[in-house]
């Protein structure tokens, strides 16, 4: 993940930008991503499980292949309309937290590149599948306010 790209990116975000799509604000998009940061680097621990079949095709269907991440999908364990409360005072506090989890999940895979964490949909994913499902992430929902 390339912070300083991501950093520039959120400049251009502010609290009143529109939505392209979906029905996140500004902010719960930045605090969702800092949630899978953080859950990629065990700062967020999910239980493991077990992928089903529908899992484990989507998951090589959008890892391995120029798949872009699709519109529409629900995170899991959410219903649709239905958004996390926020956690940050504003977005700039948001913006800085996103920023220090990118920064803890680069050193925890720096000193421990062996690492796997479990994603909430697709189970444990290693260093290099997480490397390709956070850019894909980033994309969708940055693109979300115009800012990819």
């Amino acid at each position: 993940m390339d912070i300083t790209s991501i950093e520039k990116k959120l400049k251009a975000l502010e609290a009143n930008t529109k939505a392209e799509f979906g029905i996140m604000t500004p902010q719960h998009m930045v605090e969702h991503l800092t949630l899978t940061v953080k859950i990629s680097y065990g700062r967020i621990k999910i239980p493991e499980f077990e992928p089903s079949e529908k899992q484990l095709f989507q998951k090589r269907a959008l890892l391995d292949s120029t798949m872009e991440f699709p519109r529409g999908v629900l995170a899991p364990n959410m219903k649709a309309g239905e958004l996390l409360p926020l956690r940050n005072s504003s977005l700039d506090e948001a913006k800085k937290q996103l920023i220090e989890s990118l920064t803890g999940y680069t050193t925890f895979f720096n000193s421990s590149p062996d690492a796997s964490s479990v994603h909430p949909r697709f189970g444990k994913l290693n260093y290099s599948e997480w490397e390709k499902f956070h850019p894909k992430h980033f994309k969708h929902h940055f693109g979300q306010f115009g800012i990819w």
